[in-house]
C-alpha cells in the first residue's frame, strides 16, 4: 500500500486555498495604489467582480485617500465614469484632479429611500459604460448586498460598499472587508478576505502622495523665506494679515 502524500504536499486546484495561505486563484484585480495592502490581498489588489466592504465610524472619512488611486487607474485604462450612490459629501474637484481622477466623469446619484439606493446601484453595475459603483448603504441587508455581489460578478466592475462600524457583527456576502480607522495615518483592518485573518492593522498614508509632496515643499518653501520685519506702531492683526501672506 502507497502512503498517501501529508496535506502540506498536495496539490490543490487553484480556486481551493489552505486557510493559513491567501488564495492564489486567478482573478481580476485592481492595484490599490497602497504597496502594503497590495500585498495582504489575493491577487494583489482590489478584487474586481464581488462585493468589497469598507466600514468607517464617519461616513465619506478617508475614500479618497483608500480608493482613489485605484480608482484614478481604473477611470483613466477604461475611459468610462464611475457611480457615486448617496455620497454623504459633495465630491472636491481640485483635490480628486491632483490624485488624478477627472471630477466630471463622476456621475453622482442621491436618492432618499434605501431601496432606491440599492436599485440605483444595481442599475449602475448594469450600465456597460460604468467602471466602477462606490455606495453609501448604511441599512442594507444582508440579502440585498447578496444581490448586488451578484450583480457585480456577471460584470467585473469594483464595487465598494460603505456601512457603519456597527455592521462589523453582521454576517456579509463581501469578498474582501475591511475596518478603516485613523487621522493622520489610515490604519486598516482587514476583517475578511480570502485567506487567513490579519492579525495587525494596516498603516496606510493619510493624504495622497502627491498632495503631501505638494504641501511639503511648500512648508519648505515657506521655511527658506527671511522673516519680515515688524513694523513700528503697526498693529498685530496688520502682521498677522502680512505673514500670512
Amino acid at each position: 500500500m502507497t502512503a498517501s502524500a501529508p496535506a502540506s504536499e498536495l496539490v490543490l486546484p487553484p480556486q481551493v486555498w489552505r486557510g493559513r495561505e491567501l488564495a492564489q486563484a486567478q482573478e481580476r484585480t485592481l492595484a490599490s495604489g497602497h504597496a502594503a495592502l497590495d500585498a495582504e490581498l489575493p491577487g494583489g489588489g482590489w478584487p474586481l467582480g464581488c462585493l468589497i466592504e469598507v466600514l468607517q465610524q464617519e461616513q465619506q472619512q478617508h475614500v479618497w485617500q483608500l480608493l482613489g488611486p485605484g480608482l484614478a487607474q481604473a477611470m483613466a485604462v477604461r475611459g468610462e465614469p464611475a457611480v457615486l450612490v448617496n455620497a454623504p459629501y459633495q465630491p472636491f474637484g481640485p483635490a480628486l484632479r491632483a490624485q488624478g481622477i477627472v471630477p466630471e466623469r463622476l456621475l453622482c446619484v442621491q436618492a432618499d429611500k434605501a431601496s432606491a439606493r440599492l436599485w440605483a446601484a444595481e442599475q449602475s453595475l448594469h450600465c456597460a459604460d460604468v467602471c466602477a459603483v462606490l455606495a453609501w448603504l448604511p441599512q442594507a441587508r444582508s440579502e440585498e448586498l447578496r444581490r448586488l455581489h451578484l450583480c457585480a460578478q456577471a460584470t467585473e466592475k469594483l464595487l465598494v460598499v460603505f456601512r457603519p462600524v456597527l455592521a462589523r457583527e453582521q454576517a456579509t456576502p463581501a469578498r474582501l472587508r475591511l475596518l478603516v480607522q485613523g487621522a493622520e495615518e489610515l490604519e486598516l483592518r482587514i476583517l475578511k478576505r480570502r485567506g487567513p485573518p490579519l492579525l495587525q492593522p494596516l498603516m496606510l498614508p493619510g493624504q495622497p502622495e502627491r498632495l503631501s509632496a505638494l504641501l511639503a515643499a511648500r512648508k519648505s518653501r515657506r521655511r527658506s523665506e527671511p522673516a519680515l520685519p515688524a513694523r513700528s506702531g503697526s498693529h498685530v492683526l496688520d502682521r498677522t494679515a502680512t505673514l500670512a501672506g
